[in-house]
């Protein structure tokens, strides 16, 4: 019996030393967006906290291109050892139906760390134009195929939260995409658009200075920054849900104790209150866990975008 025990204590000993010890080096975090947005915003702030706990440092590269491809694929090739992250995003889940021959799997190729933040897209109109959502919507099936939404790019999240409006909505409009979110609220601005759909701090600006009027979040329920802001099933479309949301994973087979010592540091950053005030003044909402809901968030996030991008018959890339 007590060598049994004995054995049992010296296979144990590995984990126990990897736990205490990771990290060993900098915490390598690759983000597959140009600096200066939310994700790197978010991603910086957050290991900029990080980083004492761990007692090393956290370095941050840039990487977009390739729709988040080529991050990725950087990350999927690193070492499994949990001193490379990737910042993943339910754009990552969208790109699993988006892409016909996407080199990654999203789920296969990564080991999900922790969820960061989760944030909402708003319905935004000409303050002149529509009151309510239900104005908009009916508007909208007064003149069918006459309004015009606007979003970036075909295929982002925005773009398909449009999609997703038509089709729960039961409208038939145009949803039209620009090559940026300054000009999608251009367009809303000078008539030549009906509705623009983007988050916060995109259009936090515009909103702050009258020139766009949110009409409903699409959240489930409302959020700190625009507590006066109704939800979508507020205001009278029930149904009606997209919620942005930011992570952290490793490439598949990092050892599980560095995985929980990753997660363990999130956690105790995201407890911070005034880590979550500062993140709630950018329009998202601090949110840690455990990996499994990561995991659970990427698999129900590529079901429902494959089926928006199906039924709204976007061609894949």
């Amino acid at each position: 019996m007590l060598r049994a025990l004995a054995a049992a204590a010296l296979l144990a000993l590995p984990a126990a030393a990897l736990a205490q010890a990771f990290p060993q080096r900098p915490v390598h975090i690759v983000i597959p967006f140009g600096p200066g947005g939310l994700a790197d915003i978010t991603m910086r702030t957050l290991g900029e906290r990080m980083s004492p706990l761990m007692g090393q440092p956290v370095v941050f590269e840039n990487m977009p291109g390739a729709g988040g491809v080529t991050a990725a694929l950087a990350v999927k090739k690193a070492k499994p050892d949990g001193h490379t992250l990737l910042v993943v995003a339910n754009g990552t889940a969208i790109a699993r139906s988006l892409f016909k021959q996407l080199p990654y799997d999203p789920q296969a190729d990564f080991a999900p760390v922790s969820l960061v933040t989760y944030f909402d897209l708003l319905v935004l109109v000409n303050p002149e134009r529509h009151a309510k959502l239900a104005d908009l919507i009916a508007a909208a099936r007064k003149n069918p195929g006459k309004l015009n939404f606007a979003t970036i790019n075909p295929g982002s999240t925005q773009n398909l939260s449009a999609e997703l409006f038509k089709s729960v909505a039961g409208i038939d409009v145009q949803i039209v995409a620009f090559k940026t979110s300054g000009e999608a609220a251009t367009a809303v601005m000078s008539g030549n658009a009906d509705a623009v759909f983007e988050s916060y701090t995109a259009m936090k600006g515009l909103i702050s200075g009258g020139r766009l009027k949110p009409l409903a979040s699409t959240a489930e329920k409302r959020y700190g920054y625009l507590p006066e802001v109704p939800t979508s099933a507020e205001a009278g479309l029930p149904g009606y849900l997209v919620t942005g949301w930011n992570a952290l994973a490793a490439p598949a087979g990092t050892p599980r104790e560095a995985i929980a010592a990753l997660n363990r540091h999130v956690n105790a950053v995201i407890a911070q209150p005034d880590f979550k005030a500062k993140l709630l003044e950018q329009g998202t909402l601090a949110y840690a866990g455990k990996p499994e809901e990561l995991r659970d968030q990427m698999a129900r996030d590529i079901a429902k975008w494959k089926a928006v991008i199906e039924k709204a018959g976007i061609p894949q890339q």
